[in-house]
């Protein structure tokens, strides 16, 4: 052993003289290196010399898939589910706007970003279950912090007090003042929220480089595509289960107990009300418990599972036929951080690489966006309660993802494809994902009638401006947004906009009356089958797309995911074997800087742009939206959709035409284990 240390033999180049001879030195190898090292680093499974039998059950790769899997799932529902399904709650509850939670979102990936090359780097020589050990702890700390704001931020104000109703020219008008010492310290949480972001992505960064890394070293290659797409897809079963779970907990009240009544004209919230926000913060309690429950696993895996020295022994090299591997193995790169600068070079030179890490970036954009903002595109679009929408976002959108994970990990692991077969297939993928894509040119809904933003009030008033003469004199606040239903199908900002003076309970339901603003039905009997003249929440909407918007939705999902498990492995396989999980890593900074961090922004901007009416306070001050462009938004993501699309379709062309197999390889059909590297040294 050179300098003391212990090498790990998965850096020695490939030999069939191992594969048969565990006992002899690989062909190649450095000199200085005994070859049964790799052997002395597979076990036992334990922590130091308490070693119990039967944790020894566990000892094997389906035992790490295991560990590996729960911590993905775990991972998935903080991170890609329960975030992104308390979006709209953050942001009502903290006055954000999308573009601030796109940032929320975005923080992930910036903290993944930073570290993920040096991990990957340093990670690859090193102890990978216990980085995995590490990485528990840190998501499991994030969780804690990303739910801190709601203990802090004191009781949830919904303002019961405040009339909703058009109130005579005489009453007080202490609420309709703004008072610069009044500004809200609510945004401020926005800085909470990053950080337990960035603790998460640090405690990721481990899990997709090395904790996949690690599964490659430790089985043969017609078997580690199909371990990393069911890897895959369980982290995919994790977001899942935190848009199930979150959007179940956003029925239950924000702080769990209403606030005391104060009079009988009290209005008791209710899920309809779009002032109603869920308890998103006890989810995150309950994954940071279980996280570091995940800890106790992952320390007590040796450095390598059994049999591994003669896995990688009988590996043969696919590597992008450019010379890299001869360099990485004669000059022996990785072994100190001064190597650093070369393995990233050498790395960013391979052109097949670099065209396999853009085109999974820009699919990365598009998944990351909609994984963030499907909820609310699907709230606004046709209708639905934003408890609902997450709950059918998730159930469309990760069962989808999984399904493709686990489908194209079956198809490359049963029909043995090698590198160029596995780029064909993504090119397929992604091509009939481009054609579903189209789901949002016929699967709109456009927006229901809504006074004063969509059309005038029965011909009085203008457009974009919600003060009409039939309301001039109600002090109607804008800040008050509780839309209501009237009789003639038209939704109105709220009960004082409609001009409704007065309420009555009808079998404990609310309903407004001498409503001003409020034209004549348009059933055929008139006001005969209205015993109200408006009623609380939106009106319901008459689109019935929705069925069809899932069922196309759902398969664009699985074919965009087909692509997924491919990508990955045909990056493990077009670059030197010491250089693998250092590949992963500079796609995973490729991946957050072109995909997943400007990807939450972009859709963000899109969806504001796309806004009809903000939420705007007594000192003028621009919230959340309130009300959307249903077309425009449907318009502005399919473009965002297919343009990336379009993108990832041409690198993986590229990627086709650049490759070249080693010459040792090129029309050799046999097993892994009955070929014999001849790759020059």
């Amino acid at each position: 052993m050179k300098g003391g240390g212990v090498e790990n033999p998965v850096f020695e180049p490939p030999s069939p003289e191992l594969g048969r001879q565990p006992q002899a030195r690989p062909a190649g190898a450095d000199p200085g290196v005994p070859a049964v090292v790799a052997e002395a680093e597979e076990g036992p499974c334990g922590w130091g010399h308490c070693t119990p039998k039967d944790l020894q059950l566990c000892y094997n790769p389906e035992g790490y898939l295991a560990a590996y899997s729960l911590l993905a799932i775990f991972q998935g529902i903080v991170v890609n589910g329960l975030i992104n399904i308390s979006i709209s709650t953050i942001e009502k509850r903290y006055e954000l706007n999308s573009s601030l939670t796109g940032l929320i979102s975005a923080s992930y990936d910036i903290a993944f970003c930073i570290l993920s090359l040096f991990v990957s780097f340093f990670g690859e020589r090193g102890h990978k279950p216990r980085w995995l050990a590490f990485s528990a702890f840190m998501l499991g700390l994030g969780s804690l912090i990303f739910s801190l704001p709601h203990f802090s931020s004191g009781k949830y104000h919904y303002g019961a007090k405040l009339e909703d109703t058009c109130q005579n020219p005489g009453t007080s008008a202490a609420n309709l003042t703004c008072s610069a010492s009044t500004k809200s310290s609510l945004p401020n949480y926005l800085y909470v929220f990053i950080l337990g972001q960035l603790l998460l992505g640090v405690g990721g960064t481990p899990l997709y480089t090395l904790g996949t890394a690690f599964i490659d070293d430790s089985l043969p290659k017609h078997k580690s595509s199909l371990y990393i797409g069911i890897g895959y897809a369980m982290s995919l079963l994790g977001p899942a289960i935190g848009y199930v779970l979150g959007g179940q907990l956003l029925n239950i009240y924000i702080d769990i107990q209403f606030p005391e009544r104060q009079d009988t004209t009290y209005t008791k919230l209710d899920q309809e009300d779009p002032r109603w926000l869920g308890a998103w913060w006890i989810a995150f309690l309950a994954c940071f418990f279980a996280i570091w429950l995940l800890i106790i696993p992952f320390s007590c895996f040796p450095k390598h599972l059994p049999g591994t020295a003669k896995i990688q022994a009988e590996k043969i090299s696919e590597t992008h036929n450019d010379g890299s591997e001869v360099l990485v193995k004669t000059k022996n790169i990785g072994k100190n951080f001064k190597d650093f600068p070369v393995a990233l070079l050498i790395l960013l030179k391979n052109p097949v690489l670099m065209s396999l890490i853009i085109a999974s970036s820009s699919e990365a954009l598009v998944a990351t966006g909609f994984a963030t903002f499907l909820p609310k595109f699907i709230e606004n679009q046709f209708g639905k309660t934003s408890s609902f929408s997450s709950t059918l976002g998730g159930l469309v959108l990760i069962p989808a993802a999984a399904l493709g994970q686990i489908i194209s990990g079956i198809l490359v692991s049963k029909c043995k494809m090698d590198c160029k077969s596995i780029i064909k297939l993504i090119i397929g993928t992604c091509s009939v994902a481009l054609l579903l894509n189209t789901v949002f040119l016929f699967a709109k809904c456009g927006n229901e009638p809504f006074a004063g933003v969509s059309e005038t009030y029965n011909g009085t008033g203008m457009l974009y401006n919600l003060t009409a003469p039939c309301n001039a004199n109600c002090r109607c606040l804008r800040s008050m947004y509780y839309p209501v239903c009237g009789r003639d199908k038209v939704q109105y900002f709220s009960p004082c906009f409609a001009g409704c003076a007065s309420h009555l309970y009808n079998n404990m339901k609310k309903t407004y009356h001498n409503c001003s603003c409020i034209g004549e039905p348009k059933s055929k009997n008139g006001s005969e089958d209205f015993p109200y003249e408006a009623i609380p929440g939106k009106c319901q909407t008459q689109c019935k797309l929705l069925p069809l918007f899932l069922i196309t939705f759902f398969f664009t999902v699985v074919f965009t995911f087909m692509a997924v498990t491919p990508t990955t492995v045909a990056i493990l396989r077009c670059v030197p074997d010491k250089q693998r999980s250092f590949a992963l890593g500079v796609q995973s900074v490729f991946l957050r800087l072109l995909g997943t961090i400007p990807g939450p922004i972009l859709f963000g901007v899109a969806i504001d742009n796309s806004c009809t009416l903000w939420d705007i306070d007594e000192c003028k001050t621009k919230g959340a939206c309130w009300v959307y462009d249903n077309e425009r938004m449907a318009y502005l993501l399919m473009g965002i959709s297919a343009a990336c699309k379009i993108i990832t379709i041409i690198f993986i062309l590229m990627a086709v035409c650049l490759y070249k197999p080693p010459s040792s390889t090129a029309d050799v059909p046999q097993k892994d284990s009955e070929m014999v590297s001849s790759v020059p040294t």
